[in-house]
Formats: structure tokens, sequence, C-alpha cells
């Protein structure tokens, strides 16, 4: 399969940034896909679509919004689809999490998009209802939000790693090849703790937003990027012949290695409803499909790596 849609996504995403902060969405006007190109739009989309469809039509009567902030440069938890019209353009494992949530205490879901530090801000001045942007549990965000009980998708919070470009290749496996190097993190994120607490010897760089610090690295303004696992899987897949994973990872305490959805403490009533829809979701087992199906829909891994077929089904024989 191609791997063209997410290397659209990326570019298209870093120049569409300021305007969908802004407004909230919106398309990009695209040229007609060729018929082989499209087809390999539909397969890659495939189990997403069917995830999306099975839990749209578990949708009851509304009443209210479920306002969600979220910081849609992180796939395949979430990013932007610019196939899609709309408020569908924000896809990934959370925004599928934010779907069901939505639809289980019968609200319609609004989709907030904004910068990583912007979410927790809004949380904590009640403008949204929650955040759902691939947050760890930290002490700090502990003492300031409620925090639910933990998801699980993937590998994004269990392993924490470093991806740099391919001049670095195999120079950068541990923490003292990083002495003196410019390091990039997103601000107010797991990954911007562990490269304080595990490279002290480099220059810490900041971003608010990936696409704008994984531009940074190919261009060379910094010399390694701090992600999940998961998310540097997806750079890479975007750009094969610039990045690759440096080799090294940091060491993840038991605490931080799931993710949380952010509440306003003042609204612990609607986090244990959470909680409740999560321990729902986590006996369903729909977390391991859902992440799979992200993959797939961000070109991270094909269908036939994960054995799904053509219509986005599981392989099970």
């Amino acid at each position: 399969m191609k791997k063209k849609s997410l290397v659209l996504l990326l570019a298209l995403a870093m120049i569409f940034t300021f305007m969908l902060s802004a407004c909230g969405g919106g398309g990009a006007s695209e040229e007609p896909a060729e018929s082989g190109d499209a087809a390999a739009s539909t397969d890659v989309a495939a189990a997403y679509n069917n995830i999306l469809e099975q839990i749209n039509s578990e949708a009851g009567e509304t009443d209210g919004t479920l306002t969600v902030a979220t910081s849609p440069d992180f796939a395949p938890m979430e990013f932007v689809d610019l196939s899609r019209e709309g408020a569908e353009q924000y896809v990934g494992f959370d925004v599928l999490l934010a779907k069901d949530i939505a639809n289980k205490l019968g609200k319609e879901l609004e989709i907030k998009p904004m910068s990583f530090d912007a979410v927790q801000a809004a949380v904590q001045t009640g403008s949204v209802d929650m955040g759902i942007s691939g947050f760890s549990w930290t002490e700090e965000r502990a003492e300031n939000y409620f925090l639910t009980r933990w998801y699980k998708a993937g590998e994004n919070e269990t392993e924490q790693t470093i991806i740099t470009t391919k001049a670095n290749e195999g120079k950068l496996t541990a923490a003292e090849n990083y002495a003196g190097l410019k390091v990039g993190a997103q601000g107010g994120s797991l990954q911007k703790m562990l490269v304080e607490q595990q490279l002290p010897d480099s220059e810490m760089v900041l971003y608010e937003n990936l696409n704008d610090a994984v531009t940074a690295l190919m261009t060379g303004k910094i010399d390694a990027l701090a992600v999940a696992t998961g998310n540097g899987e997806a750079f890479i897949s975007a750009n094969p012949d610039d990045l690759v994973m440096s080799g090294f990872n940091f060491e993840v305490d038991e605490l931080y290695k799931n993710n949380v959805i952010m509440i306003n403490k003042d609204n612990a009533e609607l986090g244990e409803k959470v909680n409740a829809i999560l321990d729902e979701q986590e006996k369903a087992n729909v977390w391991d499909t859902w992440y799979e199906a992200c993959q797939m829909l961000g070109e991270i891994k094909t269908a036939d790596e994960l054995g799904y077929d053509d219509a986005g089904n599981k392989i099970t024989e």
C-alpha cells in the first residue's frame, strides 16, 4: 500500500495548523485521486470506518454537547485526515474514544482542536468539558485536574523514544550521546519531563506542535526529537528517507505507561461517569482493535502486517 496520505497530511497540517486552531477545522481542496490511489485510501480507511460506523450506530437521542479539546498532531492518537470533510477530518484513537463517550453520555461530540498546552489550559479554565490527547498520568496533573482511570492505546505511553535523521543513524543510542545536542519535545508533555530527567546534558527545545518539531528536525534546527513510539513510527512512515529511530528508549515508570482523560477538578461527577464508560470499553476489549485501525488509517502499519482483509475485518483463520 502507498504512503501518500500521511505524507500529505503532515505536510499540509503544518501549513494549516494556525487555520485549524483558529477556526476549528475546514476542508482543503484536493485533486481527484486516480483510481489506484482511491482504492488504496479505501483500504487503509476500511477498518477505521467500520468502527466509526458501529460507534455511530449505537448513538441515541442527544441532549446537549460534549466539548473535547485535543491536539491533532499525534498520529495514530489524533490527527487530521484531509480526505474527509468538516469535523470528520479529526480522526484517531482518541477521537473514537471521545465519540463513544459522547454517545454513552447522550451528548453530541464537538472536537476543539488546539495546541497541547492549550488543551490543558482549556480544561483547567472550564472552557471545554475534557481533554483527550494522549495524556499520561503525572503528579502535577493529578494535583490540578480530575484524571480518569487509565486506558490503553498501543505502545504510545508504554514506550517513549527518540527519532533522529538518517545522518545520525546508529550514533545516538545511549544517553551520553546527547550531551550538547538539541533535543526537541512538546511543551507540557511526558517527553519533556523524560528529556529533563534522563538527558540532562542535552539542550531541550520545546514546540507547541509536533509537526513543527519534525520540520525542525528535518531542517537541522534540532538533532533529535523525543516522542511516544507510536507517534515516532508515524513520522518515520511519512518520511522514510529522512527519519529513523535513534535506538535510544527512555526508562518509563509504570505510573506513566497508560493514558488518562483530563477533566476539570470541579466536575468529578462527569469524571466518574467517564470512568464507568472506560470500564465498559475495557470489558468489551475494543482498544486494541481501535488502535490497529488507526495505525492503518495513518498508514503506519499495513493491513497485511496487522492481519486485516481489504474490507477492514480482522482475519481470524
